[in-house]
């Protein structure tokens, strides 16, 4: 699988008129060469792999990436990647422009007299279809998220804080197999529902609260997203209504995501939903992003997306939401697949809504 990958950047290269690129990223040096560490360079050419970092990573990296010539740094990451660079057949190279800082790029380039380092390159681009492999991991980390929120529901009751509802979540996860939550961990209730990021406090969970959580797992690298709103009590006429529309839109996008689909288009026609029960302005993000190493990551949907054709392996959340500061608010997201003939819900756990009684 790194093979592939590697020959990706390499066609990259020929691409842009480019002998070498340097790796600094860190999702990205794992995404090139399965080594799971940082303080670490990689530099690619058409005929060399080379994995450069320091001694409390060697034995790591000769595990964990054996296609790669491996280079002990001692004196200064940098410097070590300007040394190896100068010993290389290559007069125009790639670089990170989303990733090495300014001073970086300029300590480089100084240290690599007569060579060019000005082409800014966005890795991040090659990672947008998951391979098998990558959608297996993903899978897993959906489902622990799913196993958080079946447990999670025996746990909320009036009294409990924010606090101990994120704690709890995030304890399962880890005993499930999570390497850490994918976020900082949302769990807004009541009025602050109303706040789409709104990490949780001391406030004490009451009867008749919205709970929204929004959450993910981390499963051998690869992130997980999932919301989901249910109520402590009896929900209220306007909190099944309102629940109601925002499920509508949210398995309409389900519907229309597929290979084809524009961003653009799917987050339109879930504002257009919405529209119908008067409650598009109270939707104020975009519908979705795609997610693996990172959990924000391209494509998305939104009026401003990009992308013009979603493809299968590609990942994408559906995740539309509304916010009154005076009542509160919900949020339901999937993690989804786009697969040959549609998309899939990664994430399985339950849309109807609950009310814990």
């Amino acid at each position: 699988m790194i093979e592939q990958r590697v020959e990706a950047l390499r066609s990259l290269l020929r691409e842009r008129g480019l002998d070498a690129v340097v790796v600094t990223k860190e999702v990205n040096l794992f995404y090139f060469s399965g080594f799971r560490g940082d303080d670490t360079t990689l530099i690619i050419t058409p005929q060399r792999l080379i994995l450069i970092t320091d001694n409390r990573y060697t034995e790591q990296a000769k595990q964990q990436a054996p296609l790669y010539e491996l280079v002990e740094q001692k004196r200064g990451l940098l410097l070590r990647t300007a040394e190896v660079l100068a010993t290389v057949d290559a007069k125009r190279i790639g670089f990170e422009g989303n990733h090495l800082t300014y001073l970086q790029h300029q300590d480089l380039a100084k240290r690599l007299p007569g060579r060019e380092l000005v082409v800014s390159l966005n890795l991040d681009d090659l990672r947008q279809v998951k391979d098998a492999g990558e959608i297996a991991k993903i899978r897993k980390a959906c489902e622990i998220a799913d196993a958080a929120y079946e447990d999670v529901i025996s746990f909320l009751r009036p009294g409990v804080t924010e606090f101990q509802v994120a704690a709890h979540m995030e304890n399962f996860m880890r005993a499930q197999g999570s390497e850490g939550p994918s976020f900082a961990t949302i769990v807004a209730s009541g009025l602050r529902g109303a706040l789409p990021h709104g990490t949780p406090t001391q406030k004490i969970i009451e009867e008749g609260d919205f709970v929204t959580m929004d959450y993910g797992a981390i499963y051998e690298g690869y992130h997980s997203d999932i919301t989901r709103t249910l109520c402590v009590g009896k929900a209220s006429t306007r909190q099944r209504e309102t629940y109601a529309h925002v499920l509508e839109a949210q398995e309409l996008a389900l519907a229309l995501i597929k290979p084809g689909a524009s961003g653009k288009a799917v987050d339109a026609a879930v504002r257009q939903c919405l529209a119908k029960y008067g409650l598009n302005a109270y939707f104020g993000h975009g519908l979705g992003h795609s997610l693996g190493l990172e959990i924000h990551e391209e494509p998305r949907l939104s009026p401003h997306s990009t992308c013009e054709q979603l493809v299968p392996g590609m990942l994408i959340t559906d995740e539309p939401g509304v916010y009154f500061a005076d009542w509160g608010g919900l949020r339901i997201e999937d993690t989804v697949l786009v697969t040959e003939h549609g998309a899939e819900a990664l994430t399985k756990a339950t849309k109807k809504l609950i009310e814990i009684i």
